[in-house]
């Protein structure tokens, strides 16, 4: 599963990551990086990603849209990237399942 990481995460984890989810990218890395969140919200659903931040936005957007990407919503307070990336490598299995599941649209990492 690929990743689009919202802007309010570190562009590190592509790197940190790239053995577990290849072909990830942070939004600066496409010209996002002062999108809105619905351009981010197309660019990730036309090319396949899912969607990590830890905006609730995108989460409640997902609720309420029929052909939505996946999201993984980050709901920690300030934290360091290496935490950040602990919590993604310790949920990789329940992340790279979202794409097989037509049934969850979002995935909670507390």
């Amino acid at each position: 599963m690929k990743l689009l990481f919202d802007q309010n995460l570190s562009p590190r984890l592509v790197g940190l990551l790239a053995d577990l989810f290849a072909g990830s990218l942070h939004v600066g890395q496409v010209g996002l990086e002062r999108a809105d969140d619905d351009a981010i919200w197309r660019f990730a659903r036309d090319r396949g990603f899912a969607i990590v931040t830890k905006d609730s936005d995108f989460q409640e957007r997902s609720q309420l849209a029929g052909s939505a990407p996946r999201i993984v919503w980050i709901r920690r307070g300030n934290c360091s990237t290496q935490h950040i990336e602990a919590l993604l490598r310790k949920h990789a299995v329940r992340i790279a399942a979202l794409e097989s599941d037509p049934d969850t649209r979002f995935l909670v990492l507390l």
